[in-house]
């Protein structure tokens, strides 16, 4: 059978100038939202509930921080199972709230319904002064990423199987690298958040700027195809490197360059992690 990407095909159903970027900037907000669901992101016997609403809330977050965003509001739709007790509620919602003020970020609303199984979905609203845009690649610019990757998958894994991973893994707890973005918005092109894969990811951007790239140097598919990780996938031009990479060292962020914008067709191999 024929591999098709349903996710962007849903989106190539939708008809709007707003969708391209990790959130809509509609007016003076910009507005994301993310789902987080049991069976499909999580099972409930890998984590606590306090764990599930603190990645919830970052994995939404991470939407504005990729855009050099502050996010302000917050709509939580909460799925609740009939077995899940109020002490387990508490605890969820709890979790949540600490995660959005540790951000400036509020709960503002949402809705709550009965399911079979435990969904969230948040959209967060943001400003920002300078928005970071996946649009605006030129020919020469570098490809980076922050962090370390790879862990998110492994760690998967490793629960598939049965296994105990740390309680600071980044499976459980992404690292958002906001004073970076903050800091280093002026010198970047463009940026968004790596949630699908650093593959599938990098494709986007070059997809949505019509270019192709000269790798650097061999990634890992561990590596490359790790979702759910939420380090920073970033394009820039090479003459601000310097101030690149030494806000990168102030913030004690690891800097990854590993291509460079050119035109040719090269895309890497992919498979959307939404299905």
């Amino acid at each position: 059978m024929e591999y098709i990407d349903k996710e962007a095909l849903v989106i190539s159903k939708i008809k709007s100038d707003y969708i391209g970027d990790d959130g809509a900037i509609v007016g003076e907000y910009i507005y994301s939202m993310d789902a987080f669901f049991e069976g499909t992101h999580f099972k409930r016997e890998w984590m606590s509930m306090t764990q599930i609403g603190r990645k919830a809330m970052l994995v939404n977050i991470s939407d504005a921080i990729a855009m050099n965003a502050k996010p302000l509001y917050a709509l939580v739709t909460l799925a609740l199972p009939k077995d899940i007790t109020t002490i387990e509620i508490d605890e969820l919602t709890s979790s949540m709230q600490k995660c959005a003020s540790e951000f400036g970020c509020e709960i503002v609303g949402g809705d709550t319904i009965s399911s079979d199984k435990l969904h969230i979905s948040i959209t967060i609203i943001s400003k920002s002064d300078n928005p970071l845009l996946r649009v605006g690649l030129k020919d020469g610019d570098l490809l980076a990423y922050t962090g370390v990757l790879g862990e998110s998958k492994r760690d998967l894994q490793k629960l598939f199987d049965g296994k105990k991973i740390d309680k600071n893994s980044r499976f459980y707890e992404p690292r958002l690298r906001s004073d970076f973005v903050y800091q280093a918005r002026e010198y970047l092109r463009v940026g968004m958040d790596i949630s699908d894969g650093l593959f599938c990811d990098t494709n986007k951007l070059l997809d949505i700027n019509q270019y192709g790239v000269d790798i650097f140097k061999d990634i890992d598919k561990d590596v490359g195809l790790s979702g759910e990780e939420y380090e920073m996938l970033i394009g820039f031009d090479e003459i601000y490197l310097p101030q690149i990479s030494k806000i990168a060292k102030k913030c004690n962020v690891e800097l990854n360059i590993f291509a460079k914008i050119v035109k040719n067709d090269f895309r890497f191999e992919c498979d959307s992690h939404h299905f």
